[in-house]
């Protein structure tokens, strides 16, 4: 069981709500960097639609949308010598940047693949609509099916990332999902806890209370972020793992797997797959929608599922 916020968690949930509403509307990126620069979405999607009308001239356009909804399940073990008893076996499902919008049959391709799978726990790392800005409910539906298969002894989290509205947490109760909103919970089995945070979104929404996320409690500690832009803090604070998205793993991938464009600037490392910060483990999924355009090469769509030992 999760506990409910409490009322500092709540007042804290108003401030941010406040904050981020604001960065929204100013549609500008907020950096850790200090830096701010214009988003430049619109004029990135109107460059894609060219690239559209070129692959159905030339015939490719159907098969990079069909590889879409080929969504793969990805195992992996992962061993921690600090991983409590308890939880030994303990599975973790990560979903992320499902970008429900973007292509009808994108909410039916994860769900099948969802009957597949036993978990224990289901994390998602933000972008669940397409757009970075305008309507978001008509991704609620689809929403709530995707995190009414996603219950298993623990009810899911998730994360926000930066084509999310804040909006989207006023549907928690509804959705039957925790949003963690740099916040962070323990999950109990009798004695023994594994400490889970999750920070808003760094690329596009930084502030400096996503710092606060972190915290310097001891224990099994995983950091759920939209970006691996937060990989040194947590690192810092002795998480063992980091589960992100957003790079979608470059969506269109040259044959050898290789990212055109990732929109992210940490190293090629964090494009995909797994990557270490010190003693931490970190994993950046493909994820399993798209974005910009409805398709992929190169680069199949994920559902990756974590198994975690303590041996």
């Amino acid at each position: 069981m999760i506990n409910p916020l409490n009322q500092k968690e709540k007042n804290q949930r108003l401030i941010w709500a406040s904050t981020r509403s604001v960065l929204e509307v100013d549609n500008y990126k907020h950096k850790r960097s200090g830096q701010k620069s214009k988003s430049r979405w619109s004029l990135f999607t109107r460059i894609l639609g060219v690239f559209v009308v070129a692959l159905k001239t030339i015939g490719l356009y159907n098969k990079g949308l069909a590889n879409i909804f080929d969504i793969k399940i990805n195992r992996h073990r992962l061993v921690f010598k600090n991983l409590p008893a308890a939880f030994d076996g303990f599975k973790i499902l990560h979903l992320t940047d499902l970008h429900l919008d973007i292509a009808p049959g994108i909410e039916e391709a994860i769900l099948e693949q969802l009957k597949k799978l036993d978990f224990d726990l289901c994390v998602f790392t933000g972008d669940y609509r397409e757009a970075s800005s305008g309507p978001y409910k008509q991704i609620l539906a689809p929403l709530k099916r995707i995190f009414d298969k996603t219950h298993g002894e623990f009810k899911p989290i998730a994360v926000l990332g930066n084509h999310d509205t804040y909006l989207l947490t006023k549907h928690e109760v509804e959705c039957g999902i925790r949003f963690l909103i740099n916040e962070t919970v323990e999950l109990n089995r009798g004695d023994d806890k594994i400490i889970i945070s999750g920070a808003d979104d760094p690329f596009s929404y930084y502030t400096d209370a996503v710092l606060d996320t972190f915290t310097d409690k001891k224990g099994f500690k995983i950091a759920l972020v939209h970006t691996s832009e937060l990989a040194d803090v947590a690192a810092e604070n002795e998480y063992s793992l980091y589960l992100c998205g957003h790079t979608h793993g470059g969506q269109i991938c040259l044959p050898n797997g290789r990212a055109i464009i990732s929109h992210q600037s940490e190293g090629y490392k964090y494009i995909k797959g797994f990557w270490r910060v010190g003693d931490m483990q970190g994993y950046t999924s493909v994820g399993c929608g798209a974005s910009g355009i409805p398709i992929r090469f190169n680069c199949q769509p994920e559902i990756a599922l974590f198994e975690l030992r303590n041996i």
